[in-house]
């Protein structure tokens, strides 16, 4: 963290307060030295505090994308699954806390290490130190359950519970955090943040995630849907494509703008600490705060540019305007802008979010044609839009900003389109194949396991029926009336029941044309 200095030495005062060297002039130069160092101890103390505060903040409204995630993965999924996948929520959050807290922490960041792996604070011990604090934990553990959210809804409605419990633990204790340290952690090979050594002079520009939260989480999430399979019914006899939508858009849309919400925590509160000028000290108005702001900025434009272009391209190819395509593609901007939010201008993250949508819709289409299910598009979505963003950082880095937020060396690499030559890219396609190949070569053999075991998958009647009926002992949204059933004295029952339109147009010789079919 920066600290604010303020020297003063009682040898150079004496002279300006009488010029000899008296035991009166020593004695006020002293005094005067003394009030100065309770100043700057202060004044240290209080960037620490603030510095601290605003991290602590940052990862509370990580951890509110939690939420956002719970009621998106709520109302993307059949009303029969609901309590299910909300179960799956709290427990990526509640497992991971623990695992991380007892592993995670120590791979990813346990310095001194090796360039593969974290060795120290096991269970936190010897911690906090003088460069990291319980907020930095906190903010961390807050990103590692975001990767185990995001591989949740791509194998959501046809997973066995004890499956979950064990990638979940998995993923955050062991998977992620060896990720994180490559790209995150000072010792890490892939750093920038690296003493020596740079990968291609460079090391990997991944400012929040892109590839070490969203492409792990949905590369995890495409060999766990990819094993299982996809759901019954999704895809007809024939091979045809068989939309089997949520339940509740209105879900869907709480969950898309609690996620917004907390991304602005994800991606300016990666910078960990507001206090800290650029320029000389003094009242500069520019600092870590302006960049803290142009950060918000760029996330805001990519997610938003993809959203309206996802409205638009959708609706050429679908014929209508379907909100829940817009709520995926404006989190596929977000997904895409995270990598180089910090470095980028505002005007660029824009061509991020476009192509994002681009991305998106692609991967979907092709998605169909594999027969390839994925209830949240997660796989596609995070996977695919992070290794965009990943690439997008390589091409589109501008050098100022870069040697802002990675300073101490100059010449460093930055974006190919912006004059910076390509070793950035060279070192961004690494980042993207290791990536790729880690998870792969872990997640995937996992969920063959499972499988083998007979602990992956749920059997097909309890898929047809429904694990909230079950296995979770009832449906989500069936209670019981207090005023009671008078015609049974018991109580009445009520439930939800989703009506899909009709798109046979109705007969008008036949007034009693069905509008609509229960389901």
């Amino acid at each position: 963290m920066a600290t604010v200095g303020v020297s003063c030495s009682a040898a150079d005062l004496s002279p300006l307060l009488g010029g000899a060297s008296t035991n009166a002039t020593a004695a006020a130069a002293a005094y005067i030295c003394s009030q100065f160092e309770a100043v700057n101890n202060r004044l240290t103390d209080t960037t620490f505090a603030v510095d601290s505060t605003y991290l602590l903040f940052s990862a509370y409204l990580v951890f509110a994308m939690q939420l956002g995630f719970a009621m998106l993965c709520a109302g993307s999924v059949r009303a029969k699954n609901t309590m299910n996948i909300m179960l799956t929520n709290v427990l990526d959050a509640a497992a991971g806390g623990l695992f991380y807290y007892l592993f995670g922490f120590a791979f990813a960041f346990g310095a001194p290490s090796n360039g593969f792996i974290g060795r120290h604070f096991f269970g936190l011990r010897d911690f906090p130190t003088s460069s990291v604090d319980y907020s930095y934990f906190l903010y961390q553990w807050a990103f590692a359950i975001a990767a185990a959210g995001i591989t949740s809804g791509s194998i959501a409605e046809r997973t066995q519970f004890v499956a979950y419990l064990i990638y979940s633990s998995f993923l955050t204790g062991f998977v992620y955090p060896v990720v994180s340290h490559w790209f995150w952690s000072a010792d890490g090979w892939a750093s920038p943040s690296r003493a020596d050594k740079l990968l291609f002079h460079s090391g990997v520009i991944d400012f929040a995630g892109s590839g070490v939260v969203h492409m792990v989480g949905g590369i995890a999430g495409f060999w766990g849907a990819l094993i299982e399979g996809p759901r019954i019914g999704r895809f007809g006899q024939k091979g045809r494509s068989v939309a089997l939508r949520g339940h509740s858009a209105s879900l869907v849309v709480l969950g898309t703008f609690m996620l917004w919400f907390g991304w602005y925590g994800f991606n300016p509160g990666s910078f960990l600490q507001i206090l800290k000028p650029y320029g000389q000290p003094g009242g500069s108005y520019y600092g870590q705060w302006s960049a803290i702001g142009r950060t918000a900025v760029t996330t805001t434009l990519a997610g938003s540019t993809a959203a309206l272009t996802t409205l638009f391209g959708k609706r050429l190819v679908a014929g209508h305007w379907n909100v829940t395509d817009v709520c995926n593609g404006l989190l596929g901007g977000f997904a895409a802008i995270t990598s180089g939010c910090s470095v980028v201008d505002p005007w660029a993250a824009i061509v991020c979010g476009f192509v994002a949508s681009g991305v998106l819709i692609g991967l979907n289409r092709l998605a169909e044609r594999l027969k390839y299910d994925d209830p949240l598009e997660a796989a596609q979505l995070h996977g695919g839009c992070g290794a965009w963003g990943i690439l997008f950082t390589a091409l589109f880095a501008r050098e100022k900003y870069v040697n802002e937020v990675y300073p101490g060396r100059p010449g460093r690499p930055y974006g190919l389109f912006m004059g910076g030559g390509g070793r950035l890219l060279g070192a961004h396609l690494i980042q993207i194949l290791v990536i790729f190949g880690w998870v792969s070569a872990t997640m995937g053999p996992l969920f063959f396991v499972l499988k083998k075991l007979k602990l992956l998958r749920i059997s097909a009647e309890d898929e047809m029926a429904g694990m909230d009926l079950t296995r979770h002992g009832g449906f989500a949204y069936v209670y019981h009336d207090e005023d009671g059933d008078e015609s049974t004295g018991g109580p009445q029952v009520f439930g939800m029941r989703k009506v899909e339109p009709n798109l046979r147009t109705p007969n008008s010789n036949d007034g009693n044309s069905p509008q609509g079919v229960l389901v």
